[in-house]
């Protein structure tokens, strides 16, 4: 497929520029960030802290997605899954997209520093050094660990929201980190599995295809019992209660169901399901923490 077979309708130049950032992944990223900010304090955080480390950490997410879109537009273009993102449509040039990486990074970074903190501004700056250049750059072209090692960027959310507020992050921060770590494995091999092909003729050595679907299917049943054992840290530290336990229990048997399914019942369609279901699954574990954290129960 090239991009020149895709029949499509004109996309209004702010969709365009909208589509660089990623939405879907970043709002998934900002809400971790958010469910730190409130978890760093006993009380309501400040709404200033909030707010303004909000807007200052979506930026430089975006930012950080619209570099990767750049570096990647070429890849994307192979790709059905991507193939209609703007740079890889060619609806966006590169200078554009650079000039767009740089307003809205550097808007980011100084809201997160005059309006926030310096700690936070450096944590999200390094964040983004971590996935726009070291993984998308380095990382995701020459390893199949590519997402194992280059992880920690993508899971970085929670410390940063956890210093907008606290100005530190200590081990409880460190622990949602370490959960959005080990989540993520498992969670993008669902999606290289189904679209193992797509992946084969981008030329990028995801596991699927390096070493096989066997191979993959039993890492993520692995890195899901992994998972498992991780998630129950925060109620082991006495970081959370009865609520936050129970609401793991029963999302990691979800997960676990899905990762068994696919280790020894694999279909394209499981693996999608996986997918689907990982995303819902971090989102409601985070939520949970949050419910737990202002309703204590048995902790």
């Amino acid at each position: 497929m090239t991009t020149q077979t895709l029949s499509r309708k004109p996309t209004p130049r702010i969709a365009q520029y909208w589509a660089l950032t990623k939405p879907r992944v970043t709002q998934l990223a900002v809400f971790c960030a958010v469910i730190g900010m409130f978890l760093a304090s006993e009380e309501l955080p400040d709404w200033r802290a909030v707010v303004f480390g909000t807007i200052g950490i979506w930026l430089l997410a975006g930012a950080a997605f619209a570099v990767n879109c750049l570096a990647e537009r070429e890849i994307d273009a192979r790709m059905a899954r991507t193939a209609r993102r703007p740079m890889a449509m060619g609806d966006i040039s590169v200078k554009q997209t650079v000039v767009f990486a740089l307003v809205i990074g550097g808007l980011g970074m100084a809201i997160l520093y005059h309006l926030v903190n310096p700690l936070t501004m450096w944590l999200t700056f390094v964040t983004f050094v971590g996935y726009a250049l070291i993984y998308t750059m380095v990382l995701k072209p020459a390893t199949p660990q590519n997402i194992v090692i280059g992880g920690l960027s993508g899971a970085m959310p929670p410390a940063l929201g956890w210093a907008a507020v606290a100005n530190d992050v200590p081990m409880q921060a460190w622990l949602l980190v370490l959960i959005i770590f080990v989540w993520t494995p498992p969670h993008f091999w669902a999606l290289a599995m189904y679209r193992r092909d797509d992946y084969a003729r981008s030329g990028l050595p995801m596991l699927p295809v390096t070493h096989g679907m066997q191979f993959t299917q039993f890492h993520v049943w692995l890195y899901s019992i992994a998972l498992a054992a991780t998630t129950l840290l925060p109620y082991a530290v006495r970081m959370s209660g009865l609520i936050y336990l129970v609401s793991a229990v029963l999302l990691n048997a979800g997960f676990l169901y899905y990762a068994w399914k696919m280790y020894r019942h694999y279909t394209d369609l499981i693996a999608r399901k996986a997918f689907t279901f990982s995303i819902i699954y971090l989102a409601l574990l985070f939520a949970a923490l949050l419910v737990d954290h202002y309703i204590p129960i048995g902790s």
